[in-house]
């Protein structure tokens, strides 16, 4: 997985925006103003993703690539690390996951009506 295809991914769910927040190297990908996603452009090497606590645990086990959220909650955020042992199919479908775990917190009137 490279850079484009992540934004290309994430900005093909419905009502994401992307933002740098912080500085002009980390780019964020947001569902109504919440976080799901994010990276570093300039050293593509990782992708930081909301995951279900347990599973985020089930997942630190399985693949060396995945560990506990750099700079974020380590209970509820996972760092992964593109192009090692996780398939970027797996990629994109934890970004879904956390996508579909901040829209759990939105209030239901702004939720997209599709997911």
């Amino acid at each position: 997985m490279n850079i484009e295809e992540l934004r290309d991914f994430c900005l093909s769910l419905p009502l994401v925006e992307e933002k740098f927040p912080f500085d002009e190297s980390t780019l964020v990908f947001y569902i109504v103003d919440k976080m799901f996603c994010l990276t570093k452009i300039e050293n593509f090497e990782s992708v930081n993703l909301k995951c279900d606590p347990d599973l985020a645990l089930e997942l630190r086990a399985n693949y060396n690539a995945v560990q506990p959220g750099y700079h974020m909650n380590k209970k509820h955020w996972n760092t992964i690390y593109v192009n090692q042992d996780v398939k970027d199919v797996d990629i994109k479908q934890w970004i879904k996951d956390s996508y579909n775990l901040v829209i759990l917190n939105i209030p239901k009137s702004k939720r997209p009506n599709k997911i």
